[in-house]
């Protein structure tokens, strides 16, 4: 047996060891491995504020119809399937149906029928399928810039927009393949709402986040089928008699301000969804069925059918018509549609929306409503201003900063960050008024290259300056975006503020030009942020896309 020193000292060793744990847990759980806290990082920066003239800022009317002037050329679209004869239709396709594999169904259909050597009035005639998201589909139709023959997105929203703005376009089929979009619930969280609301639908969820209750995530209205159904559905919820009187706008004004995600892009929701974030969120029936890593959410129909009607584009001749009309019967064959059954497509064929027709001028103030009332967001711009950027990059950065800022709502908190070798404080942030997008502009004129490039701690001290301003008002949105080559090789790396931003839950996008692309992605993944190829000719189109959904 032990005798009582031997008890004492082994008791001593034991309370040591239980310190000692205690101490490493908490320095890799709260600070994390090999750094301090962002105070500690930012004070081994050289820090330098950088006075800038005022520059020239454009007011423009409205932003959102501006956005199509940059459209990319069509080229960055390349048919999926091209015509096979001199006597065609060209048709615009919402990409779930005219992409590959599941995504290929229209893609499958439009090949076999040029392989079937179809006449009308003794000519052989042929399909060319551009698949191209619906939204930017739109975008192309409405500004003249290039016009199909024919236009199938997911929904009948789209159309009924494009009508609106003066476009010729006549519904030839309200069908191609049955669809729906769908609220996605964890099986706990889907319970809990039956249990107090008896049921799931658009009502329930919009009761439910303006609660509190629900973490929501939906996509950008301006881009997203869904996310454009979702939007006129809920502000249906608060009054289906007027979605614009004031009653909707406050109803939705409330539900807005507890939404914590409203995605760039699908991909980057699912992620979301995915890290915990959110307790739900909206996709398409058909791109549900073909993603098996998210089966452990439950799929509820809501809003209007996703069924791919056809549109006729301008005023086409006889012939055109004709051939349009031998395709949609084409499509409708049984093959055909067993495949796109196969394809996911054709579920839900009983579920019909309770809400009624709803004209083009309608939802397009509802895209209007939907961007003043997002949550204000508090942005800062980290610009790496290094040597490896002089020339093109800086030049296309420049470029993409001046043009992208006019959509960027005036109830924002911006501000802009330059870094090569030291970082520089270039625009403080503050109200992104007139005042403060002149000198935005003008921040952005004067930067130039040179140096070496120290990524994160240009990072680290956009975050100090959020967290600052976030201190006098907590109810701000964080955001940062980093417009980089990716190649970082001086001051602080990644892991010495890895913790600090997963901490502080700072969404970073980042926007690469030349770039290290898988660099900036690691820097984006940290927060299920997004990360955009700056190097092609859209990513003045992309960079508006991803301010109206964040800003």
């Amino acid at each position: 047996m032990l005798n009582e020193g031997n008890n004492k000292v082994i008791l001593k060793i034991i309370g040591a060891a239980v310190v000692v744990f205690i101490l490493v847990y908490l320095a890799i759980t709260v600070i994390g491995p090999g750094e301090g806290s962002l105070d500690d990082v930012v004070k081994d920066i050289n820090v330098n504020t950088v006075p800038h003239p005022m520059g020239h800022v454009l007011v423009s009317p409205d932003p959102n119809d501006s956005l199509t002037e940059n459209l990319p050329d069509i080229s960055k679209y390349p048919p999926q399937v091209n015509n096979s004869t001199p006597t065609y239709i060209e048709i615009f396709s919402s990409t779930e149906k005219a992409g590959s594999g599941a995504d290929g169904w229209l893609t499958e259909v439009a090949r076999d029928f040029n392989d079937a050597s179809i006449t009308i009035d003794g000519k052989q005639v042929s399909i060319r399928l551009r698949g191209i998201p619906s939204g930017e589909a739109a975008d192309y139709i409405t500004s003249g810039k290039y016009l199909p023959d024919a236009y199938t997105p997911s929904n009948e929203l789209w159309g009924e927009m494009i009508v609106s703005k003066g476009v010729k376009a006549e519904l030839v089929q309200e069908r191609l393949a049955g669809n729906v979009a769908g609220i996605l619930l964890t099986k706990s969280k889907k319970e809990e709402l039956v249990n107090k609301y008896g049921a799931i639908n658009t009502k329930t969820i919009t009761d439910a986040v303006a609660n509190k209750e629900l973490a929501m995530g939906y996509t950008n209205p301006f881009a997203s089928s869904t996310g454009l159904n979702f939007l006129v559905s809920t502000l249906y919820t608060f009054d289906s008699s007027n979605l614009l009187s004031d009653k909707a706008k406050a109803g939705f004004e409330g539900f807005q301000s507890n939404i914590p995600v409203v995605a760039y892009t699908t991909l980057q929701m699912r992620e979301s969804a995915r890290s915990g974030v959110l307790d739900g969120f909206v996709l398409e029936y058909q791109t549900y069925v073909n993603t098996p890593d998210i089966k452990y959410y439950e799929f509820t129909p809501f809003g209007f059918r996703h069924d791919s009607p056809m549109y006729a584009i301008g005023e086409p001749s006889d012939e055109k018509m004709k051939i349009l009309n031998e395709f949609v019967e084409f499509s409708q064959q049984e093959k055909y549609q067993t495949l796109a059954t196969e394809y996911g497509f054709n579920g839900f064929n009983e579920y019909q929306s309770e809400a009624g027709p709803v004209s083009g001028d309608v939802i397009i103030q509802s895209q209007k409503l939907w961007k003043e009332k997002k949550k204000p967001i508090c942005a800062v711009f980290v610009a790496d201003v290094s040597g490896s950027m002089m020339g093109e990059p800086l030049n296309n950065l420049k470029n993409s900063l001046l043009k992208g800022q006019y959509y960027i709502g005036e109830d924002n908190m911006v501000g802009l960050v330059s870094y090569s070798s030291d970082v520089n404080i270039d625009l403080p942030i503050d109200r992104f008024d007139l005042n403060q997008r002149a000198s935005f502009a003008g921040a952005v004129n004067d930067l130039q290259a040179g140096g070496g490039t120290a990524t994160f701690d240009g990072i680290a001290v956009a975050m100090k300056m959020i967290q600052d301003q976030r201190a006098a008002d907590p109810n701000l949105r964080p955001i940062i975006f980093v417009l980089s080559d990716g190649e970082t090789n001086e001051g602080h790396s990644l892991n010495d503020i890895k913790y600090i931003v997963e901490d502080l839950g700072i969404p970073i996008y980042t926007i690469g030009y030349n770039a290290d692309l898988p660099a900036l992605q690691a820097i984006s993944s940290i927060n299920e942020a997004a990360s955009i190829n700056a190097d092609t000719d859209d990513v003045v189109y992309k960079l508006g896309n991803l301010f109206n959904a964040e800003m």
